[in-house]
């Protein structure tokens, strides 16, 4: 049951059953190699190995988690065994009443234990960050940037691996302020284990130590983005994952490392110090802009003698990075009910960039025999879910009732969306959260980290029948035109610039009564340009959720406060233009563009791969 021992191991396995292709041409990491990632991720290609890198000796990969299939084939003899564990971790009596399910289990628990030793392969060499791979994704990213470190730490007051932390944090290796081969930018969010380390450490007036790990064994990386019940370190889910111990060097003085990651990095946050990190192009399609954020002081760069180079390029998804998700809901979606009694599914929608919008399917049990039902136990259930870790970012959480539709699939958007509209009350069933956090990397706040949250909770029978076109001589106040449905019940309508009229949402709502057409349309969108908006389901997602604040944005035609609770009689209309503060969005580079097509031209390099 054991799995690769290295990324070596685990690159040639999968070129051996045909997942591989092998790019000899000598590629740039500066804009092309992201750009030739995104394009073959999105044709559904292989993984990528550059074996020949501008300006650096050592190889780099990419698209390894670019398929379902192809990760589902990397850990093919532990998956299943995974998730037993992690049934076990949420619900320990499970063992009782299915001894049988889980005959393997004591095998799979000594894998969760690492293996320490004072020696390993990424002890061979040590170079200077100036010679590492300096990948570049976006025009304006303010540096070279490692796409997939699994950064590593220990609480400095109970150190030792069982309370460690291994997370994929973003690093800055080059550009800002930043010293070069003596400092990179360390920028983790809000609500990372690392930040409760690095808490500690403040308090007791220390550096924290901190090594970052590039490669190894894919279970390492997957380790470092899943998000694991209480209890169970990073590390132990990668030997179980992984099929085997995680191997560790430690030596007196240090921090342990992986024994068999390609890189590694030792160093310090300095106590003091913050320097400017970004601008960077990011998993929301638009740039996170540069703020102050922990410097590494670094000591030591280790490499292994065949080590490569793993990387993502991020941007508007979907992107590789949806193969985490995917594989995230693979393994803990079976036992979300278990954690949250009374939740059925919770879905992240990647679309709208991960944390702006979560949808979730809920019991609504607690007066079963009263004759019109309203959102109760839902309103328990959204509580509960906006207090669960990463959750707790959503900006949108829309949630609906089992009991309303018991074959709704929580991933078939669309869908939901339609469900919930059909059947929500504008006067009841908004519910915000202002003045709180959002996710750092959202700049469609009041400032970083601040924010606000909506929970929109529907249950019943429908209360509507939704539009599926416009409706003929449908009447629009001037400055308001374009008029689109981006799916039944949503309207798109264009105005000018934000900069322009930024109080377009509440004069459309003012000029128009609860008796005009628009009405049939319970959500109505105002957007910069509704042709792209409703073009297809995705740009609407990204559009509405990326671009509105909803206690600043979210507007209503016939509109009421009544006891300080928020709601409209008509429409609600959120403003999703662009805003002053918002970040610019991704674009590629002419230039690298027309290179990049050149290498995929017939006879070219990259031929038959997009």
């Amino acid at each position: 049951m054991s799995g690769y021992r290295s990324l070596r191991q685990c690159v040639l396995d999968l070129e051996r059953h045909g997942h591989v292709r092998r790019i000899e041409a000598e590629v740039d990491p500066r804009l092309e190699a992201a750009e030739i990632q995104r394009r073959v991720y999105q044709a559904g290609g292989p993984a990528l190995l550059f074996t020949r890198v501008k300006g650096c000796r050592f190889p780099m990969v990419s698209n390894l988690f670019g398929t379902m299939a192809r990760v589902r084939f990397m850990f093919r003899k532990t998956l299943p065994t995974v998730q037993k564990l992690v049934e076990l971790r949420s619900d320990p009596g499970a063992l009782a009443r299915r001894p049988w399910r889980y005959a393997g289990m004591p095998f799979t628990a000594l894998r969760l234990l690492p293996w320490f030793s004072r020696r390993g392969p990424v002890l061979a060499n040590e170079c200077r960050i100036g010679e590492l791979p300096q990948l570049v994704s976006w025009p304006r990213d303010g540096g070279a940037f490692i796409t997939l470190p699994q950064v590593y730490s220990e609480d400095p007051g109970r150190p030792g691996w069982a309370r460690s932390n291994l997370g994929m944090y973003r690093v800055q290796l080059s550009g800002g302020q930043y010293a070069p081969d003596r400092q990179i930018g360390l920028h983790y969010q809000i609500h990372r284990g690392i930040g409760v380390h690095h808490a500690a450490a403040i308090a007791r007036g220390e550096r924290l130590r901190v090594n970052v790990f590039i490669g190894g064994p894919p279970a390492l990386t997957v380790a470092a983005v899943m998000p694991l019940p209480e209890g169970l370190p990073e590390l132990a889910f990668a030997g179980a994952l992984g099929g085997r111990r995680v191997r560790m060097i430690r030596r007196g003085g240090e921090l342990p490392f992986a024994a068999e990651a390609d890189f590694v990095i030792t160093g310090t946050i300095e106590p003091d110090l913050r320097l400017p990190e970004g601008p960077f192009g990011d998993h929301l399609g638009y740039y996170s802009l540069t703020h102050d954020f922990p410097v590494l002081a670094v000591e030591r760069v280790y490499h292994r003698s065949d080590a490569i180079w793993p990387f993502t390029a991020v941007g508007r998804p979907p992107q590789e990075d949806t193969g985490f998700g995917a594989l995230i809901h693979e393994i803990t979606g079976p036992v979300i009910p278990a954690v949250l009694p009374g939740i059925h599914a919770v879905h992240a929608v990647d679309a709208a960039g991960v944390h702006p919008l979560l949808l979730a399917i809920g019991s609504e049990r607690y007066v079963p025999y009263a004759p019109r039902r309203q959102p109760q136990e839902l309103l328990t259930l959204a509580n509960a879910l906006l207090g669960q870790g990463q959750m707790s970012l959503a900006k949108y959480l829309l949630i609906v009732a089992h009991e309303d539709a018991p074959a709704l699939d929580i991933h078939d958007i669309a869908g939901f969306l339609q469900h919930l509209l059909a059947r929500v009350d504008w006067r009841r069933d908004l519910h915000f959260h202002t003045r709180t956090t959002i996710d750092t990397l959202d700049y469609s706040g009041s400032g970083l980290n601040e924010g606000s949250k909506l929970v929109i909770a529907a249950v019943g029978e429908p209360l509507r029948t939704l539009p599926a076109v416009v409706p003929v001589g449908l009447q629009l106040p001037e400055g308001f035109t374009s008029p689109r449905v981006c799916l039944p019940g949503v309207l798109a309508v264009q105005s000018v610039a934000h900069a322009q009229r930024p109080g377009a949402a509440r004069e459309l709502c003012e000029r128009l009564d609860e008796g005009a057409a628009i009405n049939a349309f319970p959500l109505v969108v105002l957007v910069d340009d509704s042709e792209f908006a409703a073009r297809n389901l995705n740009n609407f997602l990204w559009v509405t959720f990326t671009r509105s604040n909803p206690a600043v944005d979210v507007d209503g035609i016939g509109a009421e406060m009544v006891h300080k609770h928020w709601g409209c009689r008509g429409s609600l209309v959120i403003d999703a233009r662009t805003k002053a503060q918002h970040a610019p969005p991704l674009i590629e580079d002419p230039e690298v563009s027309r290179r990049v097509d050149a290498l995929a031209a017939a006879g070219g390099p990259l031929h038959g791969l997009f």
